[in-house]
């Protein structure tokens, strides 16, 4: 299964039995094994790969260990210490860790409660574990762009020096997104100054702080939403054939699709576009990212390939309270499968890739 089909199916586990897990050992093992097993592909019952309650000989406390040591041709690679499920990740409940890091020649060190991964190595100081994650993974909220990153650390794939060399752009980038994703909820009193001062003569009052840091959340939330619509459309300028459509009903193709993929009243929802990225997320393990192309309508959110037309993926239909998920067989016909939650579409994953391999 691939990487991201068993990171979808952890996050589902994860959803299901979370309510029932009250212990750091019961995470360890309903949720952290089978990471480690299926996600990584490290045999966790095999020493010679994973040793659990790992003891270094020295340079450590007395009877301290960490949860897991990964190994690779019999060199530890990778340490991982455990939290209880849902626990917030503090590194001053981790001290673990710096201590083991440093005596051990692992490169890589991980702490989890189960749903949150980060990954830590030594980019501040060499053979000093840093403060800060140069990686994090979150299963409640899985972001397509860390699943490649994730991959790397995979048993099949790992190159402890290709991992460090990325790191250390992959810990300032996750950084910065983070910063930027707390200003657009709550922005501070300096990056609301920042904005203000740009557009407004008089003194910055209290009271004139607080109508501009509703002014600049909304604004920039404008912005972005604005950028993507206007990708969005660019979308829409090429072609017009569009396939024919099969649901439940037998319905076929209107021409108002085609006339409403053309009209200024389309709006993209957040839904459509957390769909669209999870497509991209199956998809990008048998062809390049870019060849997946969105073409809103007012009637779906379509997914091309090549932005051509002639290759639909699937569509959308995310307008009314049942959502369905559209998918084309080999004549180019649509049939609507219903989902409850948008994780459902990786359940499709496989039809999806069937349908990128009618057309190449």
């Amino acid at each position: 299964m691939e990487i991201g089909n068993s990171l979808a199916t952890l996050a589902n586990k994860i959803k299901q039995l979370g309510s029932m897990i009250e212990t750091e050992e019961a995470t360890k093992n309903a949720f952290v094994m089978p990471f480690l097993n299926n996600v990584l592909g490290y045999d966790v019952f095999d020493p010679s790969e994973v040793i659990p309650e790992f003891t270094a000989d020295t340079g450590t406390k007395k009877g301290e260990k960490v949860d897991y040591a990964l190994l690779k041709d019999g060199v530890i690679q990778i340490l991982i210490e455990c939290k209880k499920y849902n626990e917030p990740l503090s590194l001053k409940h981790a001290s673990q860790l710096y201590r083991y890091f440093s005596v051990t020649n692992a490169r890589i060190a991980v702490l989890t409660n189960g749903v949150v991964y980060q990954f830590f190595t030594d980019l501040e100081a060499p053979n000093k574990m840093d403060e800060k994650p140069f990686l994090e993974l979150d299963l409640s909220n899985i972001d397509e762009h860390v699943i490649p990153e994730v991959a790397k650390l995979t048993k099949a794939d790992f190159d402890v020096d290709s991992v460090i060399n990325a790191a250390g752009e992959l810990k300032y980038l996750y950084q910065i997104k983070k910063v930027i994703g707390q200003q657009i909820a709550a922005p501070d009193d300096d990056f609301v100054r920042f904005f203000a001062s740009r557009v407004y003569d008089g003194v910055i009052t209290q009271k004139v702080r607080e109508q501009f840091s509703e002014l600049t959340v909304k604004a920039l939330r404008q912005f972005l939403n604005d950028k993507i619509n206007d990708r969005l459309k660019t979308a829409l300028a090429s072609g017009s054939d569009t396939p024919q459509v099969r649901d439940s009903h037998a319905q076929e193709p209107r021409d108002a699709d085609i006339e409403a993929a053309e009209d200024n009243k389309v709006v993209t929802t957040v839904e459509e576009l957390e769909g669209y990225h999870i497509i991209r997320a199956i998809l990008r393990e048998v062809i390049e990212v870019e060849r997946i192309v969105p073409r809103d309508t007012q009637s779906y959110f379509g997914v091309l390939l090549d932005d051509n037309n002639r290759k639909p993926l699937c569509r959308l239909h995310f307008n009314r309270t049942q959502k369905y998920l559209g998918l084309f067989d080999e004549d180019k016909k649509e049939t609507r499968h219903p989902i409850e939650r948008l994780d459902d579409i990786f359940k499709f994953a496989a039809d999806l890739k069937n349908t990128v391999a009618l057309y190449d």
